[in-house]
């Protein structure tokens, strides 16, 4: 399982991104552009020294890491989806794909997505903050296909 964060705005989101990759055993694929330089200090401040323990992945296009995806779904989280992600199921080679901060994902790269989901929220609000909404997207696959870590 992956997770892919298209075009990322905010260091700290990736940062705890990859925080929760390192601790859940999942890589992160970063789709260029970011908002921010990759050397940017507030990534490596929120990841901390967890970043030496997740496999990162860059892309220069949406299209280079659509490539890389193999057989494995593309499943996109978007507020606009229908489909609870808690009634999905997920497969072990899923890559998870969520949005830029800001204004998610273009059209056209909804369309090339296998399966779109949402984590559900009251109407009243707009949507999660990136690294929460990656956070119960992540357990929940893991969760369902038998690969949550465990300590021994």
């Amino acid at each position: 399982m992956r997770v892919a964060l298209f075009e990322p705005e905010i260091a700290g989101n990736v940062g705890a991104v990859l925080r929760l990759g390192a601790c859940m055993g999942v890589a992160v694929d970063l789709i260029e552009p970011t908002g921010f330089a990759w050397d940017d200090r507030r990534v490596r401040r929120t990841a901390m020294d967890y970043i030496d323990h997740v496999e990162v992945l860059r892309h220069a296009s949406f299209d280079a890491f659509r490539e890389t995806v193999g057989a494995g779904r593309l499943v996109l989280f978007t507020t606009k989806a229908q489909q609870s992600a808690y009634e999905f199921e997920f497969r072990a080679d899923d890559v998870l794909l969520f949005g830029k901060e800001s204004a998610g994902v273009p059209q056209a790269v909804a369309d090339t997505c296998d399966a779109r989901v949402r984590v559900p929220m009251r109407d009243e609000v707009r949507s999660l903050n990136l690294a929460t909404t990656t956070a119960l997207a992540v357990g929940e696959a893991l969760r369902q296909t038998g690969m949550l870590p465990s300590r021994r």
